[in-house]
């Protein structure tokens, strides 16, 4: 039983934490914002246990932090500290790519087609949050492939980080499309064992996915600003 409520309450916990995390980029919880157990507790109709260990996953990431006599609050995370994190993003991932694409096996390369092919029928269908769920394994199925395991460990820690930034921007339909054009090249090279284009292509995603994070945030702040002008 103990192993079961654990497990539960850690399921909660990433709930609560990744739902808290859009809500920062989304702007519901704006930078210096207190992140206040109880309340969050009674939102989600749950104890603070969970809470508790939700905001921890928050300051574990740079989304919030603790503060003497104020608690956890909300961080501030500049255009220039998100592309650092997306360029160091796609640095990991063109290497993984590179080395995926001769290191990959071919159950792997089969797999990376046949999630592709899924990805392509949920964004015609218009469903964000599935093809987020196969975006997700699209990438750490890259990962696996480099065949090793320093990278794979750094790459997913950094993905986590970024997670809520890559959910936000594939938000948009229109980016959800090029999200596809683009892992279609990433495919190919991979298919075609070509390190270089497999490298270059998974480069160009993330900068791809970084300026869209940026546009959008932008948009945010400037519609912030009008709604607050007299």
């Amino acid at each position: 039983m103990s192993e079961i409520s654990a497990s539960t309450r850690k399921n909660r916990s990433d709930f609560i934490a990744e739902q808290l995390e859009e809500a920062v980029i989304n702007g519901a919880f704006p930078a210096g914002s207190r992140l206040d157990e109880a309340s969050i507790a009674l939102q989600f109709g749950v104890s603070r246990t969970p809470v508790r260990e939700a905001l921890h996953i928050l300051c574990g990431r740079g989304w919030a932090e603790r503060e003497p006599f104020k608690g956890v609050v909300v961080t501030q995370i500049s255009a220039e500290r998100i592309d650092e994190m997306f360029e160091a993003m796609a640095e990991l991932e063109a290497t993984c790519g590179r080395l995926a694409s001769h290191r990959m096996t071919m159950s792997e390369r089969g797999e990376l087609e046949s999630l592709h092919r899924q990805m392509n029928v949920l964004a015609e269908e218009g469903d964000n949050d599935g093809y987020n769920d196969l975006n997700t394994r699209f990438h750490n199925l890259l990962f696996q492939g480099s065949h090793n395991s320093d990278l794979i460990a750094a790459a997913q820690t950094l993905r986590l980080k970024l997670a809520p930034f890559r959910k936000f921007q594939l938000k948009d339909k229109g980016r959800i499309k090029r999200s596809c054009r683009e892992h279609q090249q990433i495919v190919d090279a991979i298919l075609d064992q070509d390190a270089k284009a497999a490298e270059s292509a998974l480069r160009r995603h993330l900068v791809s996915a970084a300026q869209e994070v940026l546009l959008k945030r932008q948009r945010q702040e400037d519609d912030a600003v009008a709604k607050n002008t007299p």
